[in-house]
């Protein structure tokens, strides 16, 4: 771990020492695994909780994997249930869609914390988050939301260091975001249309692919996976495959995106 890691990770400590109780926002991605992680290990498992919202916008798998991390880590842990088709606004799909889903997951967090005697609820953005469309830091700075890696100055690459110096199974996990960013904004989200375009990322993750976006435009499916896995997926035999599961899934057109994957792809339209 070179120096200027170190003296971040010590600084990440000593601000979750001075909050003394946190509750945790946890995806069980690299930034809020190793968010909980370092709560923990500063301070004590009896003055962290993590907590996660099962939602339509969030997969089953990743809430498979949220599990095995608990019990790697320790940590004592909540699921609450979240429907954000149902917050006013959220399924027309304005551009600061995130602001409404972040508003209601911390505003309940923050009720959780009032019940538990807990002055704190933190999540894992890092430095990087600032330079993409981020809706949802309006809500964070608006309910008083603690942000500790941004902080203690860490960029995503630098968390994923730590993690990987911790020996977190999440410090190469691909990224992730809700299923809601599968949608062109101004397009209606709704349950069929998530229960679509998870069932198509889920098919491809399961032939192998690192890294897989399933962008949804009604009938037709754009498909965003890393250029170095493209010569795979256009071989005949799986092409042929990919295009017939997922008109069974329900698209009528199936496309891949010669760009590649790129995260928040949806946010180029806004210049």
């Amino acid at each position: 771990m070179s120096p200027e890691l170190a003296a971040k990770r010590e600084k990440l400590k000593e601000i979750f020492q001075s909050m003394r109780r946190v509750v945790v926002a946890f995806s069980g991605g690299v930034d809020s695994t190793l968010l909980l992680k370092m709560a923990y290990d500063s301070l004590g498992g009896e003055n962290v909780i993590a907590v996660t919202a099962l939602s339509p916008l969030y997969p089953e798998r990743e809430l498979n994997q949220v599990k095995k991390l608990i019990r790697t880590i320790g940590a004592r842990h909540r699921l609450i249930q979240s429907n954000e088709l149902e917050i006013p606004g959220f399924s027309k799909n304005p551009p600061n869609r995130c602001y409404f889903c972040k508003k209601k997951l911390f505003s309940e967090l923050l009720d959780l914390a009032r019940e538990e005697s807990i002055f704190f609820v933190v999540e894992g953005s890092t430095l990087d988050d600032d330079k993409d469309h981020r809706p949802g830091k309006m809500a964070v700075q608006e309910l008083g939301i603690r942000s500790p890696l941004k902080e203690a100055g860490f960029t995503k690459a630098e968390a994923r260091e730590l993690s990987k110096a911790l020996e977190l199974p999440t410090w190469d996990k691909p990224s992730f975001a809700c299923l809601a960013s599968r949608f062109p904004y101004g397009e209606e989200i709704s349950g069929e249309g998530l229960k679509r375009v998870d069932a198509a990322e889920d098919y491809l993750f399961g032939l192998g692919f690192k890294q897989v976006r399933v962008r949804h435009y009604g009938n037709l499916a754009r498909i965003e996976i890393l250029k170095e896995e493209m010569p795979r997926l256009v071989n005949a035999s799986l092409r042929d495959q990919v295009v017939s599961r997922l008109k069974q899934i329900g698209y009528h057109y199936v496309t891949l995106d010669l760009q590649g994957f790129r995260s928040g792809s949806m946010n180029e339209v806004l210049g």
